[in-house]
Order: structure tokens, then C-alpha cells, then sequence
């Protein structure tokens, strides 16, 4: 009990409190920002933490990284806009309640769900890391390429009225996602001869584009209804009941953040995108996911604000990075002369300690932080819709634009914007498209791989155990809406027969 102790003298000083309190500010002024992100905040925080002692610097930046995926929420809630691609998933069902005036609502199950998100993962990570970054070693190309066809499956779940609009919307993001030089061979591919899309296409501003842009684009063409001052109701907390029911969507939204955010190169925008299908399979009511479903919402956020704490089972553990943000507070930990691995959880106990402690406390101040700002988002929605959606310009220029200093990234994002209301106009879902953009280089990089460790042996993917249960389960999740399409007809086919 000595190292628990120690942990909490390290935590509790006046700078390891003003860096908790002040990186959480930060990261959800940051989330709620189109085109930031954690990535950027981290990175731009880190040369702020080389004066601070150990804890604190790294507090500072777990604050910033955990609170702007919360922050994103916030803007995918009130204006269709992710403010981080993670909380993509959550403008399919936060927006629509906004629109019919739950806003309050809404924000205050996207903060629930991302604090119980954020805490289970931080008891998975303090209970069982050094197993379970173990464990995460043993996927090679046949089981993440698995993996990724099983998270492409969450395209037959948020493909609303038809599924060949959502598989074709899937078609594009894998192409677009192959934009720029092949990782393998150094070859550029459809850069259709302009020099700047030689490094591809970046996921914020394509997400940003087809979600922000694309509302603003509908709603001057008069598209929906606009929004009242009735939607700007305050933070509100999920009622007991409410919470009840809620909670086995949480704990599932937890579970799945946590595994894919041990795995490495997965992050949190796949496992929202996972969690949200696999809580529509599951619901009683799939029907209303989509269209303002509490449970979409919250399975959305659990499941992104569990990857924050998993995402460093590899990185304490191992000292391997799992995406660019483990990567750069890998690198703060090195420079305060915390060595990851092994080791580190015998010879550093106390430290690893007061980093548990760190994001539980981080986790449990979104809460307030939520509900202390909500005033400011009422105020927000008040404005009249023209303002609004000029801010919303506004916020996207300025955002994309301070991502890169790209005129390139912006192109992208007016570009993406267009296609996208010309997408909504035909009826085609976006979230295929940032599915299959995301997922991209994922399938393409193991599918390859794969080969030449198979030799070209491309039936040894599905000789592995992991990977053929999870290749079995792509093909009944896709083939489930075939099917009960079918028996529908069926039974139609018979009531008719007998009338």
C-alpha cells in the first residue's frame, strides 16, 4: 500500500491539480473545435509539460487527449459537426435529438456514457495491462485484416433505407483511402497528376467536409427545418431509469473500446463505429437508430472514451504505440525518464499508480465540466441559424486550415463537402464512406502483408482460429438484413396467398 501512498502525494500538489484540471479544460475546448483534435492538442501541449515534474506534465496530456474526445461530442450533438473524427458515430442519433429538441439530453448521455467508457477502461488497464498488451501481440495480418472486414460490417448498420447506397458509400471511402503513394512500393497512385494528393487525403478534413460542410450546404437549400431556440435546452442528466437502461449499452460500449483499443492502429473512431452496430444488432428497436436513439448515442461514446485508457495497455506495457497519440505521450514518458515496459510496473509502481488515479480523475471531471458549459451551448443554439451555420464556416476554416497550414486540406474539405450534399440529396448514407476511408489502410496494409507472409497462400487468412470466427461473423452480420429482408417478403408472399 506504500506505492498507493506515494501515488497520491504525486497527484495531490497545486501543479499535478491546475495540469488535471487545466488539460481537461484544454482537450474539450480542443474536441469541441472542428479539426483539432487530440492528436494536435497533444502534440501541442507537449512543449508546455518540459517544465513540469513527471506527473504533472503527463496528466496534463492525458487531460487534453481523454476531454477532447469528449469534446467532439459536443458539436456532432448540436450541429452535425464531429469536432474529432471519434465522434462521428455520434452525430447519427445526437443530432436528430437535438432537432427535436432533446439537446440537454443528449449532451448529458454523451457525458455519462463517456465517463463509464473512460472508468472501465481504466480498471481493465490497472488490473490486467501487461496481459493484455501480451495477448494483443499474438494478432498478425490474417487476424487485424479479419478484424477490419468485421468493423467494415458496421456498414449494414448505418445504411438507413437502403443497403446498396451504404455499400456503395463503403466503395468510395475505400478508394479514397488509397489516395497517395503505396506504402510498399513507394508508387504514387490517383493523384490524377496534381503533386498534393501524392500524400493522400488526411480523415479530418473528408470527415469534417461531409458532415459540417454538407449540413450547411442542405440547410441553405432549405433542406431541414431550422433550429429553435427550444433545442438549446441545457445539460441534462440521464434520469435513474433511464441510466438503467442504459447501462448493459454502456458496458458493452466499454468492452469493445477496450479490446480494439489495446489492439494497435484500430482507434477510437472504428470502435464507435463497432460499438454503434453492434448496440443496433442487439436493440429491440433497431428502427429508431438513426433518428434519435439514446442508445446509439451512448454506445457511440463509450466505446471511443474506452480507447483512450486501453490504447496505453500497449504503450506502458510494451512500449508500443497503438496510434500517433500513444506515440507522443510515449515520448513525454521518455523524456521524464519513465521507461515503458515490463519493468516499468515493478520498478515504478508508485508513478504507474498515480497514472490510473490521473484518469480516473480526468474521467470524473468531464461530468462537471459538461454541466458547467452548458450554458454556453444554449447560448450557442439560441443564435439565429444563418449566424449559426456562418460560425460553423468559420470554425471549419479556421480548424482545417491550423491542422496542416494546408490549402490542400481545405479543398478537401469544401470538395467533400459537396459531394456529400450531393450524396444526402440522392439518398446515400456518409458514415459508409468514413467507414471505409478509416478502415482503409488497415485492410490494404494486412491484406498485403498477409501475402507475402503467406507466401501467396491467400486461404492460410482463414486457417487462423481468431480470424476465422471473425471472418464468419462479417459474412452473418452482412447477410442478416438479406435475410430478414427475405423472410419479410415471405411472410407478405403468404398472408397475401391466403387473403
Amino acid at each position: 500500500m506504500e506505492f498507493l501512498v506515494s501515488a497520491a502525494d504525486m497527484i495531490f500538489t497545486l501543479p499535478a491539480v491546475l495540469a488535471i484540471v487545466g488539460g481537461t479544460l484544454l482537450g474539450v475546448a480542443i474536441g469541441v473545435l472542428p479539426g483539432l483534435g487530440p492528436a494536435v492538442g497533444v502534440s501541442l501541449a507537449l512543449p508546455l509539460t518540459l517544465g513540469l515534474d513527471q506527473v504533472p506534465a503527463i496528466a496534463m496530456l492525458l487531460g487534453i487527449y481523454a476531454g477532447s474526445i469528449y469534446g467532439g461530442s459536443v458539436t456532432a450533438i448540436l450541429i452535425n459537426t464531429p469536432g474529432t473524427p471519434a465522434s462521428a458515430a455520434s452525430c447519427l442519433d445526437g443530432y436528430p435529438m437535438t432537432l427535436r429538441g432533446e439537446a440537454g439530453r443528449a449532451l448529458g448521455i454523451a457525458a455519462v456514457a463517456s465517463v463509464f467508457g473512460g472508468l472501465f477502461s481504466v480498471a481493465i488497464l490497472a488490473m490486467f495491462a501487461p496481459r493484455l498488451a501480451a495477448w494483443a501481440l499474438n494478432f498478425g495480418p490474417a487476424e487485424m485484416l479479419a478484424l477490419a472486414v468485421f468493423a467494415l460490417t458496421c456498414i449494414a448498420a448505418v445504411s438507413q433505407g437502403s443497403m446498396i447506397k451504404g455499400l456503395m458509400g463503403g466503395v468510395i471511402g475505400l478508394f479514397i483511402s488509397v489516395i497517395g503513394q503505396d506504402t510498399f512500393t513507394g508508387q504514387v497512385r490517383y493523384d490524377f497528376g496534381i503533386f498534393e494528393l501524392s500524400a493522400g487525403l488526411s480523415l479530418v478534413p473528408v470527415l469534417v467536409g461531409l458532415f459540417a460542410l454538407s449540413e450547411v450546404f442542405t440547410r441553405l437549400g432549405g433542406g431541414y427545418g431550422a433550429i429553435t431556440t427550444a433545442t438549446a435546452a441545457g445539460f441534462k442528466m440521464p434520469s435513474f431509469g433511464e441510466f438503467r437502461r442504459l447501462t448493459p449499452t454502456f458496458l458493452k460500449g466499454g468492452v469493445i473500446g477496450t479490446i480494439l483499443g489495446i489492439l494497435p492502429g484500430i482507434g477510437p473512431t472504428a470502435a464507435s463505429f463497432v460499438s454503434y452496430a453492434e448496440a443496433r444488432r442487439a436493440s429491440k428497436q433497431p428502427e429508431t437508430f438513426g433518428k434519435g436513439s439514446p442508445q446509439g448515442l451512448s454506445a457511440s461514446e463509450s466505446a471511443n472514451n474506452a480507447v483512450t485508457g486501453a490504447a496505453l495497455v500497449p504503450t506502458l506495457a510494451l512500449g508500443v504505440p497503438g496510434d500517433p497519440i500513444t506515440a507522443i505521450l510515449l515520448g513525454a514518458l521518455v523524456i521524464k525518464d519513465i521507461v515503458p515496459g515490463p519493468r516499468l510496473f515493478l520498478q515504478h509502481a508508485d508513478t504507474v499508480a498515480a497514472l490510473y488515479i490521473v484518469l480516473i480523475v480526468i474521467n470524473l471531471l468531464i461530468l462537471p465540466i459538461a454541466a458547467g458549459f452548458s450554458g454556453v451551448w444554449r447560448r450557442i443554439l439560441a443564435l439565429p441559424e444563418a449566424l449559426l451555420m456562418a460560425m460553423v464556416v468559420v470554425l471549419v476554416t479556421v480548424g482545417i486550415y491550423t491542422l496542416n497550414n494546408s490549402v490542400l486540406d481545405l479543398v478537401t474539405t469544401f470538395v467533400a463537402g459537396v459531394v456529400g450534399y450531393l450524396l444526402r440529396r440522392a439518398g446515400f448514407p456518409l458514415a459508409p464512406i468514413i467507414i471505409g476511408f478509416v478502415l482503409g489502410g488497415m485492410v490494404e496494409e494486412n491484406l498485403r502483408m498477409g501475402m507475402i507472409v503467406f507466401e501467396g497462400d491467400w486461404t492460410e487468412f482463414f486457417t487462423h482460429p481468431i480470424s476465422a470466427v471473425l471472418f464468419a461473423l462479417s459474412v452473418i452480420l452482412l447477410a442478416r438484413p438479406l435475410y430478414s429482408g427475405l423472410g419479410q417478403r415471405l411472410l407478405s408472399a403468404r398472408k397475401a396467398s391466403r387473403g
